[in-house]
């Protein structure tokens, strides 16, 4: 039983209780009835711990050459589909935890596993459900579903955004991740073949071929590059719940410019101890098209005071 089942629990309790205080006193079968079912729905809450988090459900339905209608998705094509997106779910979770490396094995991959537990309907296409490895309390969102929001995000980036709000989903995203990610848009336009993506409350939709492939555009190598980079200059300020930082290159007069601290850095704030100390700071650089460049700090520097 998972926590939408305790949902419809407390649901039917509430119900329960409210007939009760309805019922004539002469309904005496009716009420025998009525306090049978609440004394099983009872125990079954009790069963159920309250602070449970129910694993993230995402819908992934598909429509083009491949599908016939609501009938059914040609086997071949949902197969590497599905699998592609779930390799791209399972690199943007690993990714959230630590840096990817630019080949091999993708870290902890058992840890960020999908399943499909249902089809979808509209078109066709599928439910999937988080592989809980472990229990989470309700404040916790496990790393599959940061990525999945992720994933969705990025997709909406990539198919409506602006170049610049487009760069800065590109700059905070793996590079290995947006490899992955570009390989399941490749499957759809190889395939003629769009998706829908709903996730919690959102989702993104792409209607025709044509913005599949012009966001593989988007994309491509030819329009954006990213590099790992050492910046000489002096940190000037941190701004921790953003943690975006401003920093003071060394050459170009002195110039500012403003980035992301990495989400694997986890003491960001230490940054505001050492600042216009002179420092060698490792950023991954993006740049796309002629807007100007993202900023993202890979690790805490070397501070002179601390070799």
């Amino acid at each position: 039983m998972n926590q939408q089942d305790r949902l419809h629990l407390l649901a039917e309790q509430k119900f329960l209780r409210g007939q009760l205080e309805t019922l004539p006193r002469s309904a005496k079968l009716t009420r025998m009835s009525v306090e049978s079912r609440m004394q099983t729905v009872d125990e079954q809450l009790k069963r159920v711990p309250p602070d449970e988090q129910a694993p993230a459900r995402v819908q992934l339905t598909f429509n083009g050459r491949p599908v016939i209608g609501s009938h059914g998705i040609f086997a071949d094509f949902g197969m590497k589909a599905v699998n592609s997106f779930v390799e791209a779910v399972s690199a943007m979770a690993a990714s959230i935890q630590a840096p990817l490396a630019s080949t091999g094995p993708i870290p902890n991959r058992e840890q960020h596993q999908l399943l499909i537990t249902n089809t979808a309907l509209g078109s066709f296409g599928f439910e999937l459900e988080e592989y809980l490895t472990q229990k989470l309390i309700s404040e916790e969102y496990s790393s599959v579903a940061q990525a999945l929001s992720k994933t969705r995000d990025l997709l909406q980036g990539i198919l409506g955004g602006t170049d610049e709000e487009f760069a800065d989903f590109v700059s905070e995203t793996d590079l290995r991740a947006l490899e992955k990610i570009r390989g399941f848009l490749q499957i759809l336009a190889d395939n003629e073949a769009v998706c829908t993506l709903q996730y919690r409350e959102r989702s993104v939709r792409f209607t025709d071929v044509g913005q599949i492939r012009k966001s593989l555009e988007r994309l491509s190598q030819d329009n954006l590059s990213e590099s790992e980079e050492i910046l000489d200059g002096e940190f000037h300020g941190l701004l921790p719940k953003s943690r975006t930082f401003e920093f003071g290159l060394a050459e170009n007069d002195g110039k500012i410019i403003t980035g992301k601290v990495g989400i694997n850095i986890r003491d960001a704030e230490s940054l505001n101890q050492h600042l216009y100390e002179p420092v060698k700071a490792k950023m991954m650089v993006t740049r796309i098209g002629g807007i100007r460049p993202r900023y993202v700090l890979l690790e805490l520097p070397q501070w002179e005071d601390t070799k």
